[in-house]
Order: structure tokens, then sequence, then C-alpha cells
């Protein structure tokens, strides 16, 4: 089942708009440096925008669910509303690549519920407190994303 917009939450943490396109860039490009220093496993998601129709580009935290498979998590920092990503990841449904290290390639995105969400979130909290933080900032669930390799599309 592809990615499906889950309802956005009335409170959450106050994330910043707009401003200069490269600061932000570079902001997040020094981020994801330093978890990548701290061993952890960062990602490169690619989607087509919902309302541009260009792709984006964005760096994600993930843990590793089997040899072609990823878990990520639509934290968005605990906002009450969801990334960008995942709302192109569901407007775009079959048009999403991941790199992860050397490799790149497409990816179909299902959200995990129930106890399998639980439980793919339970691993990105032992990666990452900040995670456990989020989800108390906010009333929506926080999305958790299980991003698996295309068959045909493995290199």
């Amino acid at each position: 089942m592809p990615v499906e917009l889950t309802p956005s939450g009335t409170y959450g943490a106050k994330v910043p708009q707009g401003g200069p396109r490269l600061l932000v860039r570079v902001g997040m490009s020094i981020v994801s440096a330093l978890f990548r220093l701290r061993g952890l496993r960062i990602v490169t998601l690619t989607t087509i925008g919902a309302r541009s129709g260009e792709r984006r580009s964005t760096d994600l935290l993930s843990v590793p669910d089997g040899p072609d498979a990823w878990i990520v998590a639509a934290s968005f920092a605990g906002s009450a509303r969801h990334p960008a990503w995942y709302i192109n990841m569901a407007k775009n449904h079959g048009h999403i690549w991941l790199k992860d290290g050397s490799r790149r390639l497409q990816v179909d995105a299902n959200n995990l519920k129930g106890e399998a969400r639980d439980e793919a979130y339970g691993r990105l909290i032992a990666i990452y407190q900040g995670y456990a933080g989020y989800q108390q900032k906010t009333d929506r669930e926080i999305p958790v994303v299980r991003l698996s390799a295309v068959a045909s599309a493995v290199s």
C-alpha cells in the first residue's frame, strides 16, 4: 500500500519556514555530517515535489530493515505538520529514489501501522533519542515509513 497522508496535528514544534534555501541546505548538511560522524546511517531521499513537479532531495536518519529496506520517520522535529518529503511521497508514489552510500535505487514507500510502527519507531529512538521528544511535542502520530528497493532497480 502506498504512503497515505495521516492527519496533521493541532499543535507541535515551531519549525522555521522559508529563509534562504542555501542557508537551510548548508545547515542540514552540517547536521547530516555530524550524524555520520557519530556512526548513524544517513540516506538521501529524492522525491518529486507535490506542487513544483521538480526533484527534491533530503537527508534522513534511517535504520536498516533487511538488505534492501530502510526505516525513516516523518517527524519534522515534532511539528504539527508533515515534512514536505512525506507529502511528496504520498502524492507521487512510484517516483521515489534513495541513495545509501554508493548505492542509488528506486524504492517503494509504505506506512507502518500498529505494532510494526511502534517497534520500528522504537528502533529509531534507540539510535537517536530526539525522536522520543519529537513525539511528545505534537499530537499527530509521527508516520514511520519503510522504504523497500524496487526489485528491478536494485544496484
